[in-house]
């Protein structure tokens, strides 16, 4: 455990107390706890002055630290306020708060290779459309934002970009998977994509050297495409889209 006269970021601070990240930002926002406020939006916290300032409010002192009450449901304005956090990405799962470290070299090597491809493909097939790239918001209610490796927009669909997020489902949301997310990508995800109606979703998995193409098709998911290594993958609701899976390795 740090020293009580140390300053240690939220995520130091929530495993002392027991607490969750989302708790200590809460605690932060409603002034219930002394912070340091950095540049950024940073905050620090000492751990004395933290637990002499939670003693005896609704936190409770038990033998393996402190607890709180159960956690509302996050939502989108609550996301904006989150202070920056070197070396982590946010998104909000269906309320919930989800924390994720900065993508490994290969993850963003095979997305950009992969962007490429898309920008290509579309730009001549809809010159309307964009493919964006993460970190940037897309929001499909007030307690869901997820911020997809690539995704595409359609021409007919430019009124969902907004100036600081993409509010509704876009075309094609392609994830890739990386250890700490693969589980999370392929089904929780999965469910919130497909809940949104979003047409198509991709996984691509660079450590197995995978890409598989899902399509909505009667409110669910469904296989249409897939290769591994250096084969080619011949998208059937792309026509002429061609992708060599050793261009992405």
């Amino acid at each position: 455990m740090t020293g009580d006269k140390e300053l240690v970021t939220a995520q130091a601070l929530a495993e002392a107390l027991d607490l969750s990240v989302e708790t200590i930002w809460r605690y932060t926002r409603e002034k219930r706890i002394p912070h340091v406020e950095l540049r950024g939006k940073q905050y620090r916290y000492r751990l004395a002055d933290v637990i002499g300032a939670l003693t005896g409010s609704t936190v409770q002192e038990k033998a393996a630290g402190y607890q709180s009450e159960p956690a509302k449901s996050f939502t989108y304005q609550d996301y904006l306020l989150l202070p920056e956090e070197s070396g982590y990405r946010f998104e909000v799962l269906e309320g919930m708060l989800i924390k994720e470290p900065s993508p490994s070299v290969i993850h963003q090597r095979v997305s950009r290779r992969l962007q490429r491809i898309l920008e290509d493909y579309f730009g001549a097939c809809d010159p309307e459309g964009e493919i964006f790239n993460a970190p940037l918001d897309v929001t499909f209610h007030d307690v869901t934002v997820v911020q997809p490796d690539l995704f595409y927009v359609s021409g007919e669909q430019k009124l969902i970009v907004k100036d600081t997020r993409v509010d509704g489902p876009p075309a094609l949301v392609v994830e890739v998977l990386s250890p700490s997310s693969s589980r999370r990508d392929r089904l929780q995800k999965s469910r919130i994509y497909q809940k949104a109606k979003v047409r198509h979703y991709w996984l691509v998995n660079p450590e197995e050297k995978t890409l598989e193409c899902f399509s909505l098709r009667n409110g669910s998911y469904t296989l249409v495409a897939a290769g591994l290594d250096e084969e080619v993958i011949e998208h059937p609701e792309f026509a002429g889209l061609s992708i060599s899976l050793k261009a992405l390795w």
